[in-house]
């Protein structure tokens, strides 16, 4: 099928282009970004070699839909959204800090809890905690952004003291995460989904703080089903999950979890097309719509074309 594994734009006044793990992001003029939301799909910090057909939009609608819904909270990076698969935005300048916050012991938290830690970046945590159980209150567990391999979990005290962010800064952004936080629980329980856990980037724009790159997705944030949650702790079986949790179990299955000396386990194509209708029941869940599956025959050539007449709009 034909999906965005790479792309090779040469945008009008293009200035830089990046490469990251999924985005394909164009730098105009020295002002905006026009930011492709690939079909790559990553876990464990390293990118799996096949593509997933619609991910891309799946992440970008998501994302913009989540974006438009909290601009009343703070300012965000998106000016418009031109294509399924791309949105176009404003420069920000990001904290070298990704907030992460957790409502429940899931995912890296559990797994640093099973071994033994009740100390996850400077926050404490009581014994006797099952996975995926709630939490007396969300704790944020910040992660310093790696350019290249794994981000790393720091604290609160440690950004404060190698002054990676100022405090003041940093409390803001501690406002900001509880505020966003509460915003996608309340949203998610709509849908009759629980917001497990998420992340979020930040960045300034002339001086002012903004929410940047993608929110509520099911590449930054868990979800459970609310239906059976409570039945399903109580006997000690694992959550119904919306998240690509899934990609990583069937990678740890098959002996894989980021590791040296690891090899990719071979995906195929039912693989593929499993993943990917996944993704669309991921969408169709979190935003309670139904997900519109626009043309992937010659997906690059209407990205190219749709970025290209929005920037003519706008330089």
């Amino acid at each position: 099928m034909n999906t965005i594994k790479e792309t090779n734009f040469n945008f009008p006044k293009q200035t830089a282009f990046y490469k990251g793990k999924v985005r394909d992001v164009y730098t105009i003029d020295h002002k905006f970004l026009a930011m492709v939301v690939s079909d790559r799909i990553s876990a464990f910090d390293v990118v799996l070699p096949r593509a997933i057909p619609y991910k891309g939009q799946v992440l970008n609608q998501i994302a913009a839909k989540f974006l438009k819904a909290t601009e009343d909270i703070l300012p965000n990076w998106v000016i418009n959204v031109p294509d399924p698969s791309a949105t176009i935005g404003k420069i920000a300048q990001p904290f070298k800090v990704e907030m992460v916050i957790r409502g429940y012991l899931s995912g890296h938290a559990w797994r640093e809890y099973a071994a033994g830690k009740r100390m996850i970046c400077g926050e404490s945590l009581p014994e006797g905690l099952k996975e995926n159980d709630r939490l007396p209150e969300p704790i944020i567990t910040p992660t310093t952004k790696a350019a290249v391999g794994h981000d790393e979990d720091i604290s609160k005290a440690a950004i404060l003291s190698e002054g990676i962010v100022s405090e003041k800064d940093y409390l803001q952004l501690e406002a900001y995460t509880r505020a966003l936080f509460k915003r996608g629980t309340e949203m998610a329980a709509a849908q009759g989904l629980i917001l497990v856990d998420t992340k979020y980037e930040f960045g300034k724009v002339d001086d002012e703080i903004y929410l940047i790159d993608e929110i509520h997705t099911p590449d930054s944030s868990r979800y459970f089903y609310q239906e059976g949650y409570e039945e399903l702790q109580q006997r000690g079986k694992p959550q119904r999950q919306l998240s690509k949790e899934f990609v990583r179990k069937w990678l740890i299955e098959h002996g894989f979890q980021g590791k040296e000396g690891q090899q990719i386990p071979e995906m195929n194509d039912d693989l593929v097309a499993l993943i990917s209708e996944r993704y669309i029941e991921l969408y169709e869940h979190i935003t309670g719509e139904t997900f519109i599956r626009h043309k992937i025959e010659h997906v690059q050539d209407r990205v190219e074309k749709n970025i290209n007449t929005a920037l003519e709009q706008l330089l």
